[in-house]
């Protein structure tokens, strides 16, 4: 079985590269973040036509999350309970989806970016983080991979120059500190120890020659319970796919499993 996760920076820009990456790859469970679409505006036909079924989450042409399978997909599930943002009435944001594929429960996750350290997205990116914890607690026990965009990087060789970061968020402790929180709870980064640092990425902004220089971040991430983690024999970074025009800032994280 091969479960892939990409941020794809609107799948309507990017059907063509989807519907590649599924061939290429050959995967069964393709999770993405970023698809800038509701559900009545997914480009379905070429996918239903190479065989797969879509579940999607999207309200606006911001955030948005889908799965994309060709095993079938059970106990489709939405996000979370709504959230307070910023002082507002609650709202639920197109961040999470979850479906077991194939026996394995698979949650397409978009993590709040956080801005600014004063910013309350900040705070906000850390309620949902733990939102997410406890609900992921009780999916411990199964065959289970939260995926997707985190946007934290967890260690400093996660990030090209920890100097031009000192004061940003992705790396601030408390967020690493959050991120950590699952691995003590018992998941595992699977994808890490077959794509060792450092000067390994996931995403490079647009921004002069990111991707070129290779002056990136890791953010995009695969945790797997430990069942989950036990069945791993392979994972890889697609960086190919950043390269060229057209391309997302991200780069898709596959993973194989017995």
């Amino acid at each position: 079985m091969r479960i892939a996760t990409w941020n794809v920076n609107s799948i309507r820009s990017r059907i063509d590269r989807v519907e590649a990456l599924l061939q290429r790859h050959d995967i069964d469970v393709l999770a993405l973040q970023e698809t800038k679409a509701r559900e009545d505006q997914l480009p379905l036909m070429g996918l239903q036509s190479l065989g797969y079924d879509v579940a999607a989450a999207g309200v606006s042409q911001w955030n948005g999350v889908a799965l994309i399978s060709r095993l079938p997909m059970v106990d489709v599930q939405v996000g979370f309970e709504a959230m307070p943002l910023f002082g507002e009435p609650a709202v639920a944001e197109a961040r999470a989806l979850g479906a077991v594929c194939g026996g394995v429960r698979v949650w397409s996750l978009y993590v709040p970016n956080g801005r600014k350290v004063d910013d309350p997205h900040y705070v906000y990116k850390l309620e949902w983080l733990e939102r997410l914890r406890a609900a992921a607690a009780d999916w411990l026990e199964e065959d289970t991979a939260l995926v997707g965009d985190w946007n934290i990087a967890p260690r400093d060789e996660d990030v090209f120059d920890m100097a031009q970061f000192a004061t940003s968020t992705h790396v601030t402790p408390r967020e690493r500190a959050a991120f950590q929180h699952f691995l003590d709870d018992g998941y595992v980064d699977v994808v890490r120890p077959h794509t060792p640092g450092p000067d390994v990425y996931t995403y490079w902004d647009y921004y002069r020659q990111r991707f070129e220089r290779n002056r990136g971040l890791r953010i995009d991430f695969v945790l797997g319970s430990p069942s989950l983690a036990a069945r791993v024999t392979h994972a890889f970074i697609d960086t190919e796919e950043r390269a060229g025009k057209g391309a997302s800032d991200h780069a898709p994280v596959i993973v194989d499993l017995d």
